[in-house]
């Protein structure tokens, strides 16, 4: 008697276990599906765009197609940079295309909107592209990763590095609105822990085309280093007017940018806009890992990736080993395997996924060259220093997300 209750036990936890197997190594509708959502003809889109579309494609090819025996789909629109437009692209992905999750994310009102629904629907969703500190401050997600950089990093690590380089006096032409504001107010604020001193500020209107008077006003102020709180067209005006007073070749005062695409630098040119300093999160040229990767790359966009795609590709790869560690695609399994896991590839270095969604990495100051320094046609950035993810990021203790303890 006592024996043949022993066996109905047994047999019971094996029956138990083997369900318990079969629930866990499961994908959802049989397929898993990837919507990578950016900008495919405004602005971000030669940071952003068809290249990052590519770049997820090209993970997904390189994983083999497949997970857990199950096929990879990958679907990809344009949120034209509104923010409703995004989150309505993302519920009917959700809602009705059964997308697992949502990568990408270029503009940060878009990745905002996107995240917010992602918690919602219990969907994971990765910012690459889109930088805001609202990811992992208020608007922090169980479900939401704001995986390469933010506008907290980008400021405060070019900071840092440039007044322990002797940097004491700061000047900043800034974008007059609150992408502007943001990095002004987070870079200053280091300058000033570390003993340097702001002598003066400017703003300017967003699409400037004249910053002749701009440059005038900070040539008066005799700064060590001149900050250009602005984004890409803006950037890159700003920086041809720094050329045309003369600023840029004295390299007095040393010109930092805040964010900086490496296409943008291949369209000013060398001669424009050497000498430029800036925080990256990536740099095609930074080791062999990083080059081989980069010329796939290459080959099949005729173009150097931006971090936005380097950051899409490896995002995507280390989703999909989620996937096949956990041996489900459900999300909350994802995302407590990913972060259970350190990382690194030839994205991510010496990285760690927070609990407030921030992926903690390593960042590069870079300073662009001189034409005379450059070997080939993309041959433009030298990076100067390795930054620490825990040097570079906002620390936790600092944070507002409601999901971190303290």
């Amino acid at each position: 008697m006592k024996l043949a209750k022993l066996f109905t036990a047994l047999a019971s936890i094996g029956f138990a276990s083997l369900c318990h197997a079969q629930a866990n190594n499961t994908v959802s509708d049989d397929v898993v599906k990837i919507g990578v959502l950016t900008d495919l003809s405004g602005v971000y889109s030669a940071g952003a765009g068809k290249g990052s579309v590519t770049a997820v494609q090209m993970a997904v090819q390189d994983f083999g197609g497949k997970v857990l025996g199950k096929p990879i789909e990958v679907v990809s629109a344009d949120h034209l940079n509104k923010a409703d437009t995004g989150a309505a692209k993302a519920r009917e992905w959700f809602d009705i295309g059964k997308v697992d999750m949502v990568i990408d994310l270029a503009n940060s009102a878009v990745a905002v909107a996107v995240q917010k629904l992602g918690a919602e629907k219990k969907r994971i969703t990765i910012s690459t592209a889109g930088g805001t500190v609202a990811l992992t401050q208020r608007e922090c997600s169980p479900y939401g990763i704001s995986y390469a950089y933010d506008t907290y990093a980008l400021a405060t690590a070019a900071a840092n590095a440039l007044v322990k380089e002797g940097g004491k006096n700061w000047f900043f032409l800034t974008a007059a609105y609150n992408f502007g504001h943001t990095l002004e107010k987070d870079a200053r604020a280091i300058v000033e822990k570390l003993g340097g001193k702001v002598v003066g500020s400017i703003k300017h209107p967003l699409n400037a085309s004249d910053f002749s008077s701009f440059m005038v006003t900070a040539q008066a102020a005799k700064p060590d280093v001149l900050v250009l709180a602005n984004a890409g067209g803006d950037f890159s005006n700003a920086v041809r007017s720094a050329h045309e007073f003369g600023l840029v070749k004295n390299g007095k005062p040393t010109i930092a940018g805040m964010v900086v695409l490496i296409t943008e630098v291949k369209a000013l040119g060398l001669d424009t806009a050497q000498g430029v300093n800036y925080t990256d999160p990536f740099y095609w040229d930074y080791d062999k890992e990083t080059r081989d990767w980069s010329q796939r790359f290459y080959k099949l966009n005729n173009t150097m990736p931006t971090f936005a795609h380097a950051a899409d590709y490896s995002a995507t790869m280390q989703y999909l080993k989620a996937i096949e560690a956990t041996g489900t695609d459900n999300p909350d399994a994802v995302m407590k395997q990913l972060r259970a896991t350190k990382f690194t590839d030839f994205f991510l270095r010496n990285a760690y996924l927070r609990e407030d969604g921030r992926m903690i990495r390593d960042m590069y100051l870079a300073e662009i060259k001189k034409p005379s320094e450059s070997r080939s046609e993309w041959d433009l950035v030298k990076i100067k220093r390795v930054i620490s993810g825990e040097e570079a990021f906002m620390p936790l203790a600092q944070s507002t997300c409601p999901l971190v303890k303290k």
